[in-house]
């Protein structure tokens, strides 16, 4: 029996030179030079794009959800994290003030009819 299905291909795309590339999605072809036509088509007809990427999905290596335990950080870095430190109390006293400074403004702005 003739194996009778393209390979899987995963397609990236540039929008703009200089950003990152972004997975697309996924296309069949026989081989790389087909596969980057088959992407121009499906995913840079309708929005911008600078450059496509192509890879065979048969090379793409990804680790197991079994080994969830290799993304556990080792120390606490917490300290690196927003939600790590308290806001001081005047800071949220201060944007108050400003709202009630500019709704100050405004009805000074309606009384006095400018």
């Amino acid at each position: 029996m003739t194996d009778t299905q393209w390979k899987i291909f995963e397609v990236f795309h540039q929008q703009a030179r200089g950003e990152a590339h972004v997975h697309a999605g996924a296309i069949h072809a026989p081989d790389a030079e087909m596969a980057l036509l088959l992407a121009k088509e499906q995913f840079a007809r309708r929005q911008a794009c600078v450059n496509l990427w192509v890879v065979p999905a048969e090379v793409i290596a990804a680790t197991k959800y079994e080994d969830d335990d290799m993304f556990l950080r080792g120390t606490d870095k917490s300290y690196r994290e927003s939600w790590g430190y308290k806001t001081p109390r005047t800071v949220h006293e201060g944007t108050k003030g400003q709202r009630n400074e500019a709704r100050w403004v405004e009805d000074r702005r309606q009384n006095s009819g400018t």
